[in-house]
């Protein structure tokens, strides 16, 4: 791999985790959630009726499913979600949104969105948010594609 790679590589590895680590705190400070907790209660926020399977929580976020599960055992422990017995699947589970899951999220909001414009979309200009925009979607698709094939595979060996 060459140099120039291996910076670009170095640099936006650097760059993700300490914006996730400022991210955190961030939210931590003013809404005193994590960045997991967020992540499963935005999705939550934005699925049909506010609820999701767990199975649906690990694919959103690229999660394991034990990840999953503990995070929302952690969540359900402190009033953010809850857990309902799924009606057409007595085995299932949804993950819905608690009034305080909910209250917690919409006063993290603003801040959070601030603070993703202050320490990473005001530092590039509108033709880098493009280009780093195909890009990752790019990568991301061709992720994605991995980990479906990989799960199917899987479900037809199981089978």
């Amino acid at each position: 791999i060459p140099q120039a790679d291996w910076a670009l590589w170095r640099a936006m590895r650097g760059m993700t985790e300490h914006l996730g680590r400022e991210l955190d705190r961030q939210l931590q400070r003013d809404a005193g959630i994590s960045q997991a907790d967020y992540g499963i209660l935005i999705s939550l926020f934005d699925a049909p009726d506010r609820r999701m399977r767990t199975g649906e929580l690990g694919d959103l976020l690229a999660w394991e499913k034990s990840r999953v599960s503990h995070q929302v055992a952690r969540m359900e422990t402190r009033g953010l979600v809850k857990r309902v017995v799924c009606e057409s699947d007595g085995r299932g589970t949804w993950v819905t949104l608690a009034t305080d899951g909910k209250r917690a999220l919409l006063g993290a909001m603003r801040e959070h969105a601030n603070a993703i414009r202050v320490l990473f979309l005001d530092e590039l200009d509108d033709d880098e948010k493009a280009i780093m925009l195909r890009a990752m979607t790019r990568v991301l698709d061709k992720l994605t594609a991995a980990c479906e094939t990989e799960a199917a595979e899987q479900s037809s060996g199981a089978a």
